[in-house]
Parts: C-alpha cells; structure tokens; sequence
C-alpha cells in the first residue's frame, strides 16, 4: 500500500486517539499516549485495513540530550557540519561536568518505546512510538499478549533501558550479568560503567568491585603544520646498517671492479 494512503487511513480510523502521525523518508510514524497504546496495537493487528500481524521489533530510546553535540562547534541552522548541534557537554564521563561548566538539560519526555510492524497479507510498514510517563521509574504495558514476539524485546528494552513493561510474564535481564547495575544504553550511564570484574583467589571466584578507571578527556595529536618526516637515508638507524654513508656492500664491490 501507498504510505500516504496507509496515513491518511490511520487518521481517520483511530482520530484523536493518536498523538501524532507523519510520513517521512517514505515510512509512516504514529505515536500514542501509554493509555492507548494496547487498544491502538490491537486494532493494527486485527483490523482488515491493517493487519499489522507482525511485530519485527522494539527497542528502547533515551531521548536525554537530544541534538547536541559533544564537539564544540558553532550552531547553524539546517545546512553543514554543524547542523543542529548545541552546546557542549560532559557526555557520559562522571566528574567532569563542573570542568566543562557545563549541564545535560533535561527531556520531559525522556523514554520511550519504538515498535516496528509489518502487515505481510498487505505489504505494508509502520513505526509506533509511546513515550513512558514521567516519574522515577518509566513504566509501559506489554504487549505480549498481542505479540508473542515481544517477549525478549521487551527484556532486551528493559535491560538495557530500564523501562518497566507492565504485564509482561518474565521481566528478567536478558544481556547484561546477573550482578551489573543500572541500564548500559542510558545517555546518564557512565562510559567506565559502574563495577569491575576480578577473581579473587582467597574466595576462589570472580568478584565485583567498584570500577577502578579514572575518567579522563583524550585530546588527539596535533600534526604541526609544515612538518617534514626525516629523510629514512640520513637516520642514525640507516648510518649504522649502511656504514659510511649508506652505502651497502654491494655497491662497495661495485667500485672495487671498476677501479
């Protein structure tokens, strides 16, 4: 199907239920509030114009710090390097925001699940975005009981994540250890992570420890301008392996036969 036939038809199925819909880059994108999201999913699912039968994935987003940068480059507008960028940060490196005098503004709508449909029967694409309420913990309802196949994407989201899917049957870790703390994808999650791994001969297993690396800006090296390699002839290195003056014992035999 046509994906502006597919979007003008979710407009007039599901009207103000949807927060949003857009075409672009010739995919259409609905968004939903978390209240809608079950009833939206299965109406996708079961209604004939539809037919979204397939979930092909989900993942999670962390929308912290969206558009900027963290090289120090000059804003422009829609054109360049520099497009879209804003002020520097720290990044995701502990302890060096009061060197950069810097903050990581805060998103209100921090969070959020992204799900990918295909209807097979009508050869049509769909990308459905909730975004978790605001509070300490994001929290989403499942839709596992729409999508088998959301079970381990639903771990993976919260794995990596945090986000609470309500409902689900097995809410577990599913890439990280057993014993690791916090949610690797988030923006806020320390690059040196959190804890280290070591074994400990006296209890005779691995053991965790507080993360020993010191967090620390890498600055690259500065190829001076006008700067010339030495010539590999005139190097101390070439001296002693040619003898005087570079030359080889070819060449010395060389000079013996013409004299």
């Amino acid at each position: 199907m046509n994906p502006a036939r597919l979007l003008q038809q979710l407009k007039e199925h599901f009207g103000d239920r949807i927060q949003d819909a857009v075409l672009a880059l010739g995919e259409v994108t609905l968004e939903v509030v978390p209240e809608q999201l079950l009833a939206v999913c299965t109406e996708l699912r079961d209604a004939p114009a539809f037919r979204f039968e397939q979930l092909i994935d989900l993942c999670g987003i962390d929308y912290l710090g969206y558009g900027m940068d963290e090289w120090a480059t000059e804003e422009t507008t829609s054109t360049g390097f520099s497009r879209g960028v804003e002020p520097v940060t720290a990044g995701r490196l502990p302890g060096l925001e009061e060197d950069l005098s810097v903050e990581t503004p805060q998103k209100e709508r921090r969070f959020a699940a992204v799900y990918h449909l295909l209807s097979v029967a009508l050869n049509q694409r769909l990308r459905l975005r909730v975004f978790a309420p605001e509070g300490d913990l994001p929290v989403l309802p499942s839709v596992v009981d729409i999508w088998n196949g959301a079970n381990w994407f639903e771990r993976e989201a919260f794995d990596l994540f945090g986000i609470i899917f309500e409902g689900h049957p097995d809410l577990r870790r599913i890439l990280t250890d057993y014993g690791f703390i916090g949610h690797p994808f988030r923006k806020d999650f320390p690059l040196s992570g959190n804890v280290e791994v070591r074994y400990d001969p006296e209890k005779q297993r691995v053991v965790y420890q507080p993360v020993s690396i010191e967090p620390r800006v890498l600055v690259p090296k500065v190829i001076r301008a006008g700067a010339v390699p030495p010539d590999p002839v005139s190097t101390p290195a070439a001296d002693e392996e040619g003898g005087d003056g570079g030359s080889t014992p070819d060449k010395a035999g060389a000079a013996e036969d013409a004299s």
